[in-house]
């Protein structure tokens, strides 16, 4: 509570001369209205518990700004490793994500003849379907207030109460995509989110995929997605991306 209290009187200082900063302290504010009710005793609507995640979530991206991190990204195909990316994160000046490759590609051996071709062929089509398994982690982790935003405004929110007064989940309808879920497990007593899990697809929607991300805390509270792991059972595809190592950046 006190580190939320912290960030919110540092965006205030900078809010004369950013204007999407006023709007991230209009929903940290309403995030410690939310937290200042006693385990939720007036159980909140799902609009406001919706308002108190998404400050949460914009405080916690104020301080991720702060850290870089190493990302390891596996992908297997009927449980063989078939890639494995590491890559240096860090946010850069724009606000985005940039990222420094660790690692080298092996070199890939060619087959030649007709059957190279076919084999060349089905390869590449394997590699742009691992390929778009990886975008679509992206595209759910974290997830966005905009689309969770977009969610609520259409009414297409539900709250399922897992324990009293400690943990709930939040489900959202039609998030990224026509039929998907994107559902998330939160802490009532922070406000900090634990777990996520997706219900989706790829390339149509009988190409169904599941994610499930778990939540960590840095050692001043902030949360960042420490596992995401993504199967795609069509293709018998597996995306694992773990995030470690985080540490202040120097500038």
């Amino acid at each position: 509570m006190m580190k939320f209290r912290a960030i919110l009187a540092r965006l205030t200082l900078n809010k004369s001369n950013n204007k999407p900063m006023k709007t991230l302290i209009q929903y940290a504010t309403l995030g410690l209205a939310a937290l200042a009710l006693p385990a939720f005793a007036q159980q909140p609507s799902p609009a406001e518990r919706v308002a108190a995640l998404k400050a949460t979530m914009a405080a916690s991206q104020v301080v991720l700004k702060q850290y870089e991190w190493i990302e390891t990204t596996v992908v297997s195909l009927k449980g063989e490793e078939k890639s494995r990316q590491m890559n240096r994160c860090y946010y850069g000046a724009d606000g985005g994500v940039q990222k420094v490759p660790l690692t080298t590609p092996p070199p890939e051996e060619k087959k030649r003849g007709l059957r190279g071709k076919i084999a060349e062929s089905k390869k590449e089509e394997m590699t742009d379907y691992m390929k778009s398994a990886v975008a679509l982690v992206k595209s759910y982790v974290p997830p966005m207030p905009a689309l969770i935003e977009a969610a609520k405004e259409k009414g297409k929110v539900s709250v399922d109460v897992l324990q009293p007064g400690k943990r709930a989940r939040l489900n959202f309808r039609d998030y990224l995509k026509p039929g998907d879920t994107l559902s998330v497990e939160v802490d009532l007593t922070n406000n900090r989110m634990l777990a996520l899990t997706v219900k989706s697809h790829l390339e149509d929607a009988k190409d169904a995929v599941t994610l499930e991300a778990r939540m960590a805390t840095l050692a001043d509270g902030t949360s960042y997605a420490d596992t995401i792991t993504l199967n795609a059972p069509v293709k018998n595809i597996s995306v694992k991306v773990d995030n470690s190592g985080y540490r202040k950046t120097s500038n």
